[in-house]
């Protein structure tokens, strides 16, 4: 890789090479929105990467940017990353039964964005406590979506959920 850059806690990093033009519009503690160009295509395209706060209204600045990044974009546009949060209780696995009212925000933004779930390949899951069997929570935290110009620039991007390491599963883009 030939360029970085961190957001100001240094939560996320983002690695380039010099076949990608990356301007960093804006970063906060949980997100890094980039406007990027690769040399062979030319077009522009925005990505938002995310890591959200775990606490639910700590992740209310998060939505608020997504929300702003989404009105008036004619771009194509990408969202990817750990929301911590899921989105239907089939995302889940083990503990208590989910509340499904935990994400209610988080889906009233996608939808406002206009975003889509790119799914994916690979494992269910994305997150683990790795806890005891006994006592395992499996989540799917990490997700790509994008806007509609996105879809019809890249249809046939796919989304594969890479062996988990740690706690997370990496999301490889294809």
């Amino acid at each position: 890789m030939d360029q970085a850059v961190s957001n100001c806690n240094g939560k996320i990093w983002i690695f380039w090479n010099n076949d990608i033009d990356c301007a960093i519009l804006e970063e906060d503690e949980q997100q890094v929105t980039c406007s990027t160009r690769h040399a062979e295509i030319q077009e522009q395209f925005i990505i938002t990467f995310v890591y959200a706060k775990c606490k639910e209204y700590l992740r209310r600045p998060l939505w608020d940017r997504l929300l702003h990044q989404a009105s008036g974009n004619n771009k194509p546009w990408c969202s990817v990353g750990d929301y911590n949060v899921i989105t239907c209780i089939e995302e889940k696995l083990g503990g208590v039964p989910y509340n499904m009212k935990k994400s209610l925000e988080f889906i009233a933004v996608i939808e406002a964005c206009g975003l889509i779930d790119l799914g994916f390949s690979g494992q269910k899951f994305t997150w683990t406590n790795q806890r005891g069997i006994q006592h395992r929570i499996w989540k799917r935290l990490d997700r790509a979506m994008a806007n509609d110009e996105w879809l019809e620039k890249m249809p046939r991007i796919t989304i594969t959920h890479l062996p988990c390491r740690v706690d997370h599963c990496p999301l490889r883009w294809k």
